[in-house]
Order: structure tokens, then C-alpha cells, then sequence
């Protein structure tokens, strides 16, 4: 796809073939044309989660074919250092994997309604950064972005991409007894799962080479807060819209259903595109199961200028 750069959206293990979206079938389109025909004429604002990487290539937490999952809590994380020896162990290896992540049409299309002046903003579940790779500027990475890490002493950030550098000399030989042991899952946020409990004993973590301080992947772990500064600039960007488009989310995190309720106490249409139910149906105008690239590609393309 033009534009591309290879290997810098870095949400997930890339662990499925990316998917190009296929053309609606006859109902679907009945329900796009009145989406269209809904979101025509005024910008809005535009709420995208896992679902729609998911033809990145990028598994999904809680779509209708993901499995049950159990990811570290923050206050799992900073507790103990076992958890965080786990946890970066397990993350390098699925970061090992996650060079082959791009950005897919749905990405490309929300980028092209940006620049059609149709998007208020963009507020973005996910922490892979495909968005910016496909060049979407006015983007809330409400959950942070997996292409940073931070330390949680001194506050500097550093390049996830230079962590691997470091790790890769801490323990050189590491991926090579991982890759013999077999990876049987990998999450979004790149947690492999691997049994060998004495590999993982065996892994050296890396400190703040400022301070000596524990590094923590940039984004907003389960039991974290989402900084406030992003929560109000993504309440902006649906206070100036005229509309909600929700797309492949489950909203099953308050993180993402506020902006839902918020949108219908102010009597804004919310439309939600995603397979499988959500937390945010009852307040949905209209509600499409499809595919997200496949819909974001037809209302880039039949959606008329402004």
C-alpha cells in the first residue's frame, strides 16, 4: 500500500495474514448507505479499537474468535520483580515477531477522511500507532503507544525498538532457546505465552540506564488511569462533531464507552461498526456487523465532499 513503512506499527504480534477487505453483501450495504447517508454533510468524531487491526494481521482481545485472556495488571507489574522479569521476557519475544505490523485499508481510509476535512479527530484504543503510520495526524492514542517505554523513577522515555537492542545483549542467547520451546499464544500487547519457567528465571532485565529505574512499556496497563489531558482533548473532539463513529471496539472498558454515553446525553448519533456486541448497543443509532476496513474504505469513497 503506498505509504507503508514496514515494521513501525507495533501493537501486537503479527501472528495471522493480513486481510483485504471484501465488498458488502446486500444487507450490509443497505445499512453503509444509511451510515453514509447519516454522517454525510458534517465532520465527526471517529473511535477505533483492536478491531480494526485485527486485518493487520494483529490478534484482538475480545473479539468473537479471541480467546480468553489474561493480561498483567499494572500493580502486578510494579510489585513484584518476578512479574516484571515475566513480563519482559515474554514481550521480547513477541516483539521479535512484530516487524511484519502495517497499516491495513481501514487505517489508509480513516487518514483519507482526515484530510477530507470529515474527522473532528481520531481517538485510537489501541497503542500500535498504525494510525500515524498511515498518516493520520490529529490522533489520542488514548492507551498510549507500544513504540515507547518509560521509566517510572525519573520519567524519561526511551525507543522500545533501542530496548530491544539492549536486551538482545543481556541475554544473547534468548531467543534462540525460546524460539526451540514453541510460542503457543501471543496477545496484542505482545505477551507471549511461554511454559518454560527456567527460561524466563534465566532473563535479565534492563533498568533506566539514567537512573536505574524500572522500565515499563509507555502505554495504560488494566488497573492504570488513562492521563486526564488525553481523556478531555478526546471529550473535545466529540463535542465538536456532529456525530460518534465507534469502530471495532467492544467498548468494554470504560476508557472508550464514556465518549459512547457522552455522545447520546448530548443527543449526538452514535453509530457502531463491530463484530460482535458491545457495551455500547443500547446507545447506538445505528449498528453494523462488518468488517471495520470494509467499512471505513466504503465511507471514505462514497461519503461526499463537504
Amino acid at each position: 500500500m503506498p505509504g507503508q513503512r514496514r515494521g513501525t506499527g507495533l501493537t501486537g504480534f503479527a501472528s495471522m495474514p493480513p486481510v483485504p477487505p471484501g465488498p458488502p453483501s446486500g444487507e450490509e450495504l443497505e445499512v453503509f448507505v444509511r451510515i453514509r447517508d447519516l454522517l454525510a454533510g458534517a465532520p465527526f468524531a471517529l473511535l477505533t479499537g483492536a478491531g480494526l487491526s485485527t486485518d493487520s494481521g494483529i490478534p484482538d482481545y475480545r473479539g468473537p474468535d479471541s480467546p480468553p485472556r489474561s493480561p498483567m495488571t499494572y500493580q502486578e507489574f510494579v510489585r513484584h520483580a518476578d512479574n516484571r522479569r515475566r513480563y519482559w521476557a515474554r514481550n521480547h519475544i513477541g516483539w521479535s515477531h512484530m516487524r511484519h505490523a502495517g497499516p491495513n485499508q481501514g487505517h489508509y481510509s480513516a487518514a483519507e477522511l482526515e484530510r477530507r476535512g470529515y474527522l473532528t479527530g481520531l481517538i485510537t484504543q489501541n497503542v500500535d500507532r498504525l494510525h500515524q503510520d498511515a498518516g493520520s495526524s490529529n490522533v489520542v492514542d488514548l492507551h498510549g503507544r507500544y513504540d515507547q517505554v518509560i521509566c517510572l523513577d525519573c520519567g524519561r522515555t526511551y525507543s522500545r525498538r533501542l530496548l530491544a537492542g539492549v536486551f538482545e545483549e543481556l541475554n544473547p542467547d534468548f531467543l534462540e532457546r525460546a524460539a526451540a520451546t514453541g510460542l503457543v499464544e501471543v496477545a496484542p500487547d505482545a505477551d507471549a505465552t511461554v511454559e518454560d519457567q527456567a527460561l524466563i528465571d534465566s532473563f535479565v532485565v534492563a533498568v533506566c540506564p539514567a537512573c536505574g529505574g524500572t522500565l515499563k512499556p509507555d502505554f495504560v496497563y488494566f488497573g492504570e488511569n488513562v492521563p486526564k489531558d488525553r481523556v478531555e482533548r478526546s471529550y473535545a473532539m466529540v463535542d465538536q462533531a456532529a456525530a460518534l463513529l465507534v469502530a471495532g471496539s467492544s467498548l468494554t472498558v470504560m476508557s472508550g464507552l464514556r465518549f459512547v454515553r457522552h455522545a447520546a446525553k448530548e443527543d449526538k448519533p452514535v453509530v457502531i461498526i463491530n463484530r460482535g456486541a458491545t457495551r455500547g448497543d443500547d446507545k447506538a443509532t445505528i449498528k453494523l456487523e462488518a468488517g471495520v476496513s470494509q467499512a471505513l474504505q466504503y465511507l471514505a469513497a462514497e461519503l461526499p465532499s463537504l
